[in-house]
């Protein structure tokens, strides 16, 4: 009586990608040997994909044939067995030797003749074309999901993959973390390890469910996607999912991690205003030391002998409380310019109008470069390499274009909401102002200045042009007079609009304005 291994398998661990699973299997299997009063040896089963020669318990399926355990096969159906042609030719190589005498399929019809190992042979065939066939398939969809810009694999931390709509989606909250690690880290002030471990303290973990590392973080911030552009197989690619930040604040962090070449080592000692200030007699950085609990700021004095004394960290701590206090302005001067910012804008809706209509323009002329490109690639007029370089540069422009008409559509000019910004600031510093978080408070006073020296025991700086105007209590009249024609010049001014770009203290701004 012949003798013979069950066999069945699945090209997936996963239950809902596999029609037919393993059990189901084995169990139709087991009816149909003792309908047909076959004597089963043993029952085999595995998890792998046949379209590539390899599997281990089907190997070791045909070694126990050849040492005589077997002479027989059952199995559902051919393409079970064999989804290519290395292990279909070992099956049909046995029957020739006569190692396997029968194959039996509940689904299809085998005989151990030259025409039934003829037919085998083409149900071998049928199924390598079929899963030769699918891959094609599935490599043209893909395809078409990166015309219409779709990213065809896992998002990226601050998305997720909708099932429902097959969509890439924002996640809200993750977004505003990734948001604020990126504008933290273009200040030039955080390296990768400190942003991990912000991270960490606040329990965002990856995708996979794993603690985020400084590794993380670092190719987080080299990531394209988050401003709509996404590369695949060395091809620049327009997404199509919403972006969280824009492309000039990625290209300054691509300038920030170029300067700093790599993460600053751990500091033993946690001196938040460290490097921030310089001595006013000789010039040198101001250090710090820790004795009997308290933090004292002092000289260096690497360039010789200085007369500069020790401050301690709480009446620095005071001092910068007292310029916060300084240069916030008074709510009701506020409200008044806010609501000047609005008549503004509604003023030159027009003005926007006609320039978002010449960024339109643009962007059809390099819809149309693009086309062209394609159709020369095509065409075989240019390489391949040429087509993926000239094709990087114009979606990049694209997307600059595409990010200026935005903002003229959306906001009017580009200065009227950095100044607002501007505004809320200057009202949220004093709430700054009553932190406990030295860190936050250095932040906040760093924006507002620049060039910040201790002399003696006292903190000088000087203030950048908008918030110098505000610590000197200018009248509201003399803010905004001629329909705010002086507000534009204080936005677009080279002092003031860096400060507003870098606007990473915003945040809580823009979450409670109030």
């Amino acid at each position: 009586m012949d003798k013979y291994f069950l066999y069945a398998r699945k090209s997936t661990d996963e239950e809902d990608r596999q029609v037919l699973s393993i059990e189901s299997q084995i169990d139709e299997l087991k009816e149909f040997a003792a309908k047909e009063k076959l004597e089963i040896v043993a029952s085999l089963c595995e998890a792998k994909t046949a379209k590539e020669p390899g599997r281990k318990i089907f190997n070791e399926m045909l070694k126990r044939i050849e040492n005589d355990e077997a002479n027989g096969i059952i199995a559902w159906h051919p393409d079970r067995l064999a989804r290519n042609p290395v292990d279909g030719g070992q099956v049909i190589y046995l029957t020739d030797r006569g190692k396997i005498q029968n194959l039996k399929f509940p689904t299809f019809w085998f005989e151990n003749t030259p025409q039934g190992k003829f037919m085998l042979n083409i149900a071998f065939g049928q199924s390598k074309y079929y899963i030769d066939n699918l891959s094609e398939n599935v490599k043209r969809g893909l395809r078409q999901k990166l015309r219409r810009g779709e990213w065809p694999s896992m998002a990226p931390l601050g998305y997720f993959n909708d099932l429902k709509s097959r969509k890439i989606l924002v996640d809200k909250r993750e977004a505003r973390i990734v948001k604020k690690l990126f504008a933290l880290y273009a200040t030039g002030d955080w390296p990768f390890y400190a942003l991990a471990n912000r991270c960490n303290r606040i329990k965002l973990k990856s995708h996979y469910g794993h603690p985020i590392s400084a590794s993380m973080v670092q190719n987080m911030l080299k990531n394209t996607f988050y401003c709509g552009v996404f590369t695949y197989k060395n091809e620049t690619y327009r997404g199509s999912h919403e972006p969280i930040i824009q492309k000039r604040l990625l290209d300054k962090v691509r300038k920030v991690m170029q300067e700093r070449g790599r993460a600053r080592e751990l500091k033993k000692h946690n001196f938040p205003f460290l490097g921030l200030m310089k001595c006013a007699n000789c010039g040198c950085y101001i250090t710090a030391e820790s004795q009997k609990g308290h933090t004292y700021y002092r000289c260096t004095k690497k360039k010789g002998k200085c007369e500069s004394k020790y401050l301690r960290e709480e009446i620095l701590v005071e001092q910068m409380r007292s310029t916060l206090y300084t240069h916030s302005i008074r709510d009701d001067w506020a409200d008044k310019m806010l609501a000047k910012l609005d008549m503004e804008k509604e003023r030159n809706e027009q003005t926007t109008q006609a320039l978002a209509k010449e960024k339109k323009v643009e962007l059809e002329v390099i819809e149309k470069k693009l086309e062209n490109l394609l159709d020369a690639k095509l065409e075989r007029v240019i390489t391949t390499q040429e087509y993926l370089t000239k094709k990087d540069k114009l979606v990049n422009q694209k997307v600059l274009i595409e990010e200026k008409f935005t903002q003229l559509r959306g906001e009017g000019l580009v200065w009227l909401e950095p100044m607002r910004e501007f505004i809320l600031a200057s009202k949220q510093a004093k709430k700054v102002a009553t932190s406990r978080d030295p860190s936050e408070i250095r932040q906040f006073v760093k924006n507002i200045g620049s060039n910040f020296l201790l002399k003696g025991k006292t903190l000088r700086f000087e203030a950048h042009l908008g918030w110098g105007l505000a610590a000197q209590k200018t009248r509201y009249s003399d803010w905004c007079p001629r329909q705010d024609s002086n507000l534009e010049l204080l936005v677009r001014s080279q002092a003031f609009y860096p400060i507003i770009l870098q606007g990473h203290y915003f945040n809580k701004i823009s979450q409670n304005p109030k």
